[in-house]
């Protein structure tokens, strides 16, 4: 019989230090700048010039919702790792159910999803390095997977924020100074921000594109992560099974002193503040990306009937582009790409490996738990170097931004080459996968976080509603997928 887990009331966690002030805080905003580079590459270089090419500004709107969206779902995600010193996949642990059964729904298609993606991003890479520099799509793709897996194993998080911090700043730069060299007026551009949908609206031609738009669902997970490993709220708290029955390591809040509860809610309030700040670095910053390349499409493809596919899309853009600026032009928006493609490499393969070394030690956790006990007694020396090496959550991170981020997805890049059709692959499982994250987040804040820390109706009510247009979006998506019409 299947064993089940009863749900356990997650508690506060014991302790917070205090959040910084003023000036201070610009040292806390690297997490968003991080999830800013992992959420923009395909989506800004493949798809949406092509929206702006074909719809110029009819579909801004739509963009703009997204992007809200991704706000919300992001720091709700963001929001459970403050308030409990834990990541959101111990939290899905917690769900009522089968043992693991979120985390198995959700590890197994990830790593489907992690190897084809970051070959599908390699892929785009190569031939996009091709269109400025000597060389072939191969070479170009293996040398950025192995440089990004290079910083992600270095085994410093500061490392990566740096290096993402960096590739953000000069990314937003050159996507405003590229989409302002060509702006369109005002009242063209604002028309876009009304709703409505053009008159030869092609579903199948927009799916993509919604779905591409920032993170997916991975990407929604990663903020946890990067959020915990920036420390924010403090280190995260370890499970400890020898507790007190159902404290998992944190305390009951009924065992805390009145003034101590009342200070330590009021600092984790001002770390969720400083985590939803962060997150709204994030989305702008990929948000500005999007729309400079929704008007590079509509006011440089456009006119010239151009909607290009895959990898053409950069090289149309930088043609057109250099006509209008020059050789300046050209290399602005060279740069531009190369950061956005590489920069998503770099984040992908760190957020991946973050996200599968939790979980498998999340689904480990009864065996590694029985080897702490045995304490070296047992005679099987291979049994326990594994063991030991599958406690080491570092290890684990690296071994699969090595195996998952890297070899295999290489292997892929070899084999097929063409980038849009390795990321359609990636594209149903993020597809699947992100209105069920926005679920089960959405109850795991309401059902496991005291009264007074939960998020309030403002992210209720738009979490409920971004949970159903990603639902709607995904049943669009497949029936698409299977040729049905609609």
């Amino acid at each position: 019989m299947t064993q089940l887990r009863e749900r356990q009331q997650v508690q506060v966690r014991s302790h917070s230090p205090k959040p910084p002030k003023g000036w201070n805080r610009l040292k806390w905003y690297g997490p968003g700048l991080i999830w800013m580079i992992s959420s923009v590459g395909s989506g800004s270089v493949l798809f949406t010039p092509r929206i702006g090419s074909r719809y110029e500004y009819g579909l801004l709107w739509m963009a703009l919702i997204v992007i809200f969206f991704m706000w919300v779902m992001i720091r709700e995600v963001g929001w459970y790792t403050v308030v409990t010193g834990k990541t959101i996949l111990e939290g899905y642990r917690e769900l009522p159910g089968p043992n693991n059964w979120a985390i198995w729904l959700i590890f197994l298609p990830q790593l489907v999803a992690a190897v084809v993606t970051v070959a599908g991003i390699a892929a785009l890479t190569g031939s996009a390095l091709m269109i400025a520099f000597p060389g072939n799509q191969a070479l170009y793709g293996t040398i950025t997977i192995i440089f990004s897996l290079v910083l992600v194993i270095s085994g410093r998080y500061k490392v990566v924020e740096l290096a993402t911090s960096i590739m953000a700043g000069v990314l937003v730069a050159v996507a405003i100074i590229t989409a302002a060299r060509v702006f369109p007026p005002v009242e063209q551009f604002g028309g876009g921000l009304i709703p409505g949908f053009p008159q030869d609206l092609d579903l199948e031609f927009i799916l993509p594109w919604v779905g591409f738009i920032l993170a997916g669902a991975a990407g929604i997970m990663w903020f946890s992560y990067w959020v915990a490993a920036r420390e924010y709220g403090g280190p995260l708290e370890e499970d400890n099974h020898d507790h007190e029955p159902g404290n998992n390591g944190h305390f009951h809040r009924e065992y805390l002193d009145e003034d101590y509860q009342k200070r330590l809610n009021s600092r984790l309030k001002k770390w969720i503040q400083i985590m939803s700040t962060t997150a709204a670095i994030g989305v702008i910053g990929g948000g500005l990306v999007i729309v400079a390349f929704m008007i590079l499409g509509a006011e440089l493809l456009a006119p010239e009937g151009i909607i290009p596919e895959g990898i053409q899309v950069a090289e149309d853009l930088t043609r057109l582009l250099s006509e209008v600026w020059g050789v300046f032009g050209y290399w602005l928006l060279i740069i531009g790409v190369m950061i956005a493609l590489a920069g998503t490499i770099l984040s992908n393969q760190d957020g991946w490996g973050r996200m599968f070394a939790d979980a498998t030690q999340i689904l480990m956790e009864p065996q590694l738990h029985q080897s702490q006990l045995q304490n070296g007694h047992n005679g099987n020396h291979l049994q326990q170097w594994v063991f030991s090496k599958l406690s080491n959550q570092e290890w684990l991170k690296n071994s699969y931004a090595i195996w998952i981020t890297a070899i295999l997805p290489l292997i892929v890049f070899f084999l097929v080459r063409e980038p849009v059709d390795i990321l359609s692959v990636g594209g149903v499982v993020t597809t699947v996968h992100t209105p069920v994250i926005v679920f089960l987040t959405l109850y795991l804040n309401r059902t496991q976080l005291p009264e007074q820390l939960q998020p309030g109706w403002f992210s209720l009510t738009f979490m409920v509603l971004s949970g159903l247009f990603f639902t709607g979006f995904a049943i669009l998506y497949f029936l698409d997928l299977f040729g049905m019409e609609f």
